[in-house]
């Protein structure tokens, strides 16, 4: 063995089996990333397309006004975890992602009336338009998010 590896006690075998690691590490992070903005995409997609269908719906603030909340912050996250793939950015993914699935889950089966600004977002049905295919997209964001902080490790020269 030369001098520097009898030094640090690693071989040469070793250095393809981390290689291969950081790759597959690399490729899991990538796909994690991709795969929330997409589904935070998707969510942001259904809110901003129906928004204009619930301005009427109103109390302080509308639930369209509300779509259109929804629909940028989850843009903005999606591209947050794209960028920036830092811990804060999968704890804000999860949060947007949670939020909205939460929301809809519970305003699907719970009449709450108005609360405070926000107006009575009741609505019992499935039928509209997206609405199905979003409370997918969300709850597929809340779990590929906290995968993606789960899996998150701090690189050497990164602060996240």
């Amino acid at each position: 063995m030369p001098a520097a590896d009898q030094a640090s006690g690693a071989s040469a075998a070793t250095v393809p089996v981390h290689r291969r690691a950081l790759a597959r590490s690399a490729i899991v992070s990538w796909t994690l990333r991709i795969a929330t903005a997409v589904a935070l995409g998707v969510d942001a997609a259904v809110h901003w397309q129906n928004a204009s269908a619930y301005d009427a719906v109103n109390a302080t603030v509308s639930q369209g006004e509300l779509f259109r909340v929804e629909a940028v912050l989850a843009v903005a996250v999606g591209l947050l975890v794209l960028l920036w793939p830092r811990r804060a950015s999968w704890v804000a993914a999860l949060a947007v992602a949670a939020s909205a699935l939460a929301a809809v889950l519970l305003y699907r089966y719970v009449d709450l009336g108005a609360l405070g600004p926000l107006p009575d977002m009741y609505e019992n049905t499935w039928q509209v338009p997206g609405k199905l295919l979003s409370a997918y997209a969300e709850g597929a964001a809340v779990v590929l998010a906290g995968l993606g902080l789960l899996t998150h490790r701090k690189h050497p020269g990164w602060n996240g």
